[in-house]
């Protein structure tokens, strides 16, 4: 639990503020970009987009099959959607979590029409067998399908239109070697600058039509971990504090108290991110440490502390990956001012 002794709100206050928070965030459609032009960041990614794009809309082709790889909440799926619109194609989007069976993939890569986008989000998650038929549905625009059982078993081979397949991943070396080699387009998104995060928390701004000064924009820009998602969600809950204040614009003031009381510090770390370093520095003793250990000690699922909160310790540099597990540096230690002695180990 998040403790806010030393906030100003009282127990019916903080109840009153929960409740403004668990409005719904079904609103993030309404903020993609959608256009290359439009989208903020990953200039890199962009410029090469841009000119494949063009390529294959000169060729009358379909875009080569793309693979976007990198930590959640970095625009892989905005960037899906920018790619759809840009080629001027419909888009068809599904979860690699959902597809537990090659008729599930079958069946949807049956339903395509010419020059369609397919984004499987979360890719990797697509069971091996699953996997396989993307083999000569990206390579030939081929289905394969085996009718029948034991010897009487046939395969049947079906033309696909040509089509995009897009694929999004957290973990790319989870993906078999060959449907990734099939990707013509690989791409790894990076992490935001807060200069960049603080531009699209200025969109976000506008697009939900309520003002914010640029003080407070970039205090959320540098509490936003590098990542679009976080800033546009932790600029919704100070929205959300500066309402409750009665306020029509989100100053530096208000910011500042909902980080306090959402216990976010100023490198973005909220309570988990704490528990993290404080496992490897208390309980470890500042040893290396394995994931499941971690994850353990702490009451997190090994995936949501590798996929959602390693990343950023790491690139921040405040978690060391060894081969022998994960430790503190001392950049870790100094930011929760604890005294810090060099270990041998």
């Amino acid at each position: 639990m998040i403790n806010n002794s030393n906030s100003a709100l009282d127990e019916k206050e903080g109840t009153v503020y929960k409740e403004l928070t668990e409005k719904s965030d079904d609103i993030d459609i309404s903020l993609r970009p959608q256009s290359l032009d439009e989208y903020i960041g990953q200039e890199d990614i962009k410029k090469e987009l841009s000119i494949f794009i063009l390529g294959a809309k000169k060729r009358k082709e379909s875009l080569d099959h793309v693979l976007f790889y990198g930590p959640p909440g970095l625009g892989k799926t905005t960037l899906a959607n920018v790619i759809a619109h840009e080629m001027d194609s419909d888009i068809k989007t599904t979860n690699g979590s959902s597809l537990v069976r090659t008729g599930d993939l079958a069946a949807i890569l049956s339903s395509l029409s010419p020059g369609d986008v397919l984004f499987i989000d979360e890719i990797h998650r697509m069971p091996i067998v699953v996997q396989e038929v993307l083999y000569s549905a990206m390579e030939d625009f081929s289905l394969s399908i085996i009718v029948g059982k034991g010897a009487e078993a046939r395969t049947l081979t079906l033309p696909l239109p040509p089509f995009t397949l897009i694929g999004a991943t957290t973990d790319a070396g989870s993906l078999s070697a060959p449907l990734r080699d099939r990707f013509g387009i690989v791409f790894r998104l990076q992490y935001y600058s807060p200069e960049e995060l603080l531009k699209i928390i200025n969109r976000t701004s506008r697009a939900l039509k309520f003002p914010i000064t640029i003080d407070a924009a970039y205090q959320i820009a540098l509490r936003g971990r590098g990542t679009p998602r976080i800033a546009n969600r932790l600029f919704r809950r100070v929205r959300d504090f500066a309402t409750y204040e009665g306020k029509s614009i989100i100053d530096k003031e208000s910011t500042q108290a909902a980080m306090k009381f959402l216990a976010i510090d100023e490198l973005g770390l909220d309570e988990t991110d704490r528990k993290i370093l404080e496992c490897l520095i208390y309980r470890y003793n500042g040893k290396p440490v394995g994931l499941n250990a971690i994850a353990s000690a702490i009451g997190e699922g090994v995936e949501n502390i590798s996929d959602v909160y390693e990343p950023y310790l790491v690139q921040i540099g405040m978690i060391n990956r060894t081969p022998k597990g994960r430790i503190a540096t001392k950049a870790a230690y100094d930011h929760l001012s604890i005294p810090y002695t060099e270990r041998q180990d």
